[in-house]
């Protein structure tokens, strides 16, 4: 079967076109195809499929088998792999996933492929049972959550999938150490995807993530967005304003408005191939 690899700032998954025919036990497939030793190499597998909600659906699995419901590098590529492999024929396209459907307008390079992709990835989530976690209260801010044997200051905030938003310094926090600890702790009954972030300017951050399911990645659109809001909630930002997250694999632009939460980025193909499955 012909895979796609491609990244978005160096999240990087396989896509498989799907468009006319099913991919059978995805699940099982993401982890083989995952390792970067004895597989392609990727934070999961992705796949481009037919909708009749929209002009086409994304399904995510990450490298441990689980499937997700949102990715925001994932979807520009998708948007990219539709517009250039012919199924969309405009600047625009909606991507259907299990967190409900995404508008995406594209930046067409000289050659009239996809070279960046702004998303509407909807309304940030900020109730607790929602997102969800165990913590109690309507919106959870700046709250002190310990872990292990160390109390963070924890804004959570959901962006289709569960974020928790920690104030601490990325250079020099051990990410995947204390990401684990994060992303199993008791008050996430589905997990939760962690950033580590610091303002290092006006409406400017930098972040590390640790995902749940894949560990740390060189980017997460949807982390991305859930600190740009955290940012915002904690006043370190101002809302309405483009804030640029600086990861790394590169920097995302990320507009937080009172209905929406736009992310705008590069969508990458670096190669296709054939692989026995």
């Amino acid at each position: 079967m012909k895979f796609y690899k491609m990244h978005g700032i160096g999240n990087d998954y396989i896509y498989f076109d799907c468009m006319n025919g099913e991919l059978a036990n995805p699940e099982q497939l993401s982890i083989k195809l995952s390792d970067r030793h004895f597989g392609i190499g990727g934070d999961g597998i992705i796949l481009l499929c037919p909708s009749d909600k929209a002009d086409c659906k994304m399904r995510m699995f990450n490298a441990d088998g689980s499937e997700g419901k949102m990715c925001g590098n994932g979807i520009r590529c998708v948007g990219k792999l539709a517009h250039d492999l012919g199924y969309v024929k405009n600047d625009t396209c909606t991507v259907e996933t299990l967190s409900g459907i995404k508008k995406l307008e594209f930046t067409l390079g000289g050659d009239g492929k996809v070279e960046s992709v702004k998303v509407d990835m909807g309304g940030a989530i900020l109730n607790c049972a929602q997102i969800p976690s165990l913590i109690k209260g309507e919106k959870v801010v700046n709250y002190p959550l310990e872990v292990s044997d160390k109390t963070y200051g924890v804004t959570l905030v959901s962006m289709g999938n569960p974020h928790c938003v920690v104030f601490e310094d990325p250079d020099t926090i051990d990410v995947e150490g204390v990401g684990k600890l994060f992303e199993n702790h008791k008050v996430f009954p589905d997990r939760v995807n962690t950033e580590f972030i610091k303002v290092v300017g006006k409406n400017e951050i930098k972040m590390r993530v640790w995902e749940r399911g894949s560990g740390e990645t060189f980017a997460c659109g949807t982390g991305a967005c859930a600190s740009a809001v955290a940012c915002v909630l904690n006043g370190y930002c101002a809302k309405g304003e483009e804030i640029t997250v600086h990861l790394l694999g590169g920097d995302l632009k990320i507009v937080y408005t009172d209905k929406t939460v736009y992310m705008t980025g590069p969508a990458t193909l670096v190669f296709t191939g054939d692989i026995e499955i």
